[in-house]
């Protein structure tokens, strides 16, 4: 029994390595690698990972451009199912600027994304630094609580 146990932690342990593996580029299926090719015009490749929404494997492209974070996320087919774009508070929606600020309070706002999906701009996530702890809150355009 503890035999079966130690294995099931190191098979758990492998997976957990594995599925944090960093991808290149080439390591991506072709019509994917195009689409990831062509989001990154102008822009510098951070990384490239993996992930499952819905069983469904999304490829995520971190990259930056003009000194800002852009990470969009590929569907197998190469269709762009999802983009995160950094932006200014101050560009944002004032509902959506007003409950990001009213939930940091006197916490520093590090980072505000714009969460884009087919329909549009579904959402703006704040990251909030409170002494050594970052923790994230997103607003719908509207200013209220997104849940995706």
């Amino acid at each position: 029994m503890k035999k079966i146990a130690i294995l099931s932690v190191v098979a758990a342990l492998s997976y957990a390595v594995a599925a944090e593996k960093k991808l290149k580029l080439e390591d991506l299926p072709p019509a994917v690698q195009k689409t990831a090719q062509d989001q990154l015009k102008g822009a510098k490749l951070s990384g490239i990972s993996t992930e499952t929404e819905g069983g469904k494997t999304l490829y995520e492209v971190e990259m930056d451009r003009n000194g800002k974070s852009r990470d969009v996320l590929i569907d197998k087919t190469g269709k762009v199912a999802e983009t995160e774009d950094e932006v200014d508070l101050a560009s944002i929606p004032a509902p959506a600027k007003s409950a990001i600020e009213k939930k940091a309070g006197k916490d520093k706002i590090v980072k505000v994304v714009s969460l884009t999906k087919s329909a549009g701009i579904e959402a703006y996530e704040a990251q909030i630094k409170k002494g050594s702890k970052t923790s994230e809150y997103a607003v719908k355009p509207d200013g209220s609580t997104y849940k995706d």
